[in-house]
Formats: structure tokens, C-alpha cells, sequence
């Protein structure tokens, strides 16, 4: 009679299985990381705004204290380490100096020349954005005298 063959059970998965379980995966991955990553963006740049925003009214708080003026030379150090008109400390505007999402200093210029006479009142702020590249508010920068 014929060899009886001892009756093997297979568990596990081929090689084959796998590398194609692997392929989803990666399919899967590649369309839901830009998305992230583009969200990340996203919100980064609000909160940049955001950070800005806070500063100007720091800004507008010094200026009360300071007959109007706002800070030139000192730049945000000031909102930090104010003195009053008498060149005594005064207490802070800000705990810190302001960092922009990606944890980099803002830029401050007073007098404003970057806004081309609109708000040229204000004081330019901006961060170099994503890039962290200054590219003195303009590409990628993230500014305070323009909407975008």
C-alpha cells in the first residue's frame, strides 16, 4: 500500500502573509501621516499667532506704563525686565521672553518699518516661522501686520 504520511499541522504565518500584512500598513501610514503632519503645521502656526497677540498686549500695557512709548533698543527684554521713567525696576509685563511654537525667540522691531505705513504705529512682531529661518517676516514668517 501507499506510505502513510504523518498528518502535519500547519500554524504561523508564511512569509508571504506577513509582507503583505506589512504593505497595508504602509499604505495606511502613508496617507494618514502627512495629514498629521500638516495639522501639526497647522496648529503650530495658530499658537505662534496666538503667542504674538499675547505680546502686543503686553506691548500695550508697557506703553500705558511708559507715557505711550513703546520699547526700541530693550526690544521684549523690556517686557521682561521693565523700568519705570525713573529707571527703576518695575514688575514684569511677561515671565519669559515670548517664543514662537517651535520654541525660538520672536523678533521685535519699533519703530515698525515692515508694514509698509499700515499700523506702522504698532510694533512689528514676527517668528521665523517653520522653516526657522528670519526671513524678516516675509516667506514662511509668522508676522503681526498682516492677516495670513
Amino acid at each position: 500500500m501507499g506510505s502513510s504520511r504523518p498528518c502535519v499541522s500547519r500554524t504561523g504565518f508564511t512569509l508571504l502573509e506577513l509582507m503583505i500584512v506589512l504593505a497595508i500598513i504602509a499604505v495606511i501610514a502613508g496617507m494618514v501621516v502627512p495629514r498629521f503632519l500638516s495639522s501639526q503645521q497647522t496648529a503650530n502656526i495658530k499658537t505662534t499667532k496666538s503667542v504674538i497677540l499675547n505680546t502686543e498686549k503686553a506691548l500695550e500695557l508697557y506703553a500705558v506704563e511708559h507715557n505711550g512709548q513703546l520699547p526700541s533698543q530693550e526690544g521684549l527684554k523690556a517686557l521682561v525686565q521693565p523700568m519705570d521713567l525713573d529707571g527703576k525696576p518695575m514688575k514684569a509685563f511677561m515671565e519669559e521672553l515670548p517664543k514662537d511654537a517651535w520654541g525660538q525667540p520672536l523678533f521685535y522691531e519699533y519703530p515698525n518699518t515692515k508694514s509698509q505705513n499700515q499700523n506702522a504705529d504698532r510694533a512689528a512682531i514676527w517668528s521665523a516661522g517653520p522653516n526657522g529661518q528670519n526671513e524678516n517676516g516675509e516667506g514662511d514668517d509668522v508676522k503681526n501686520w498682516t492677516t495670513k
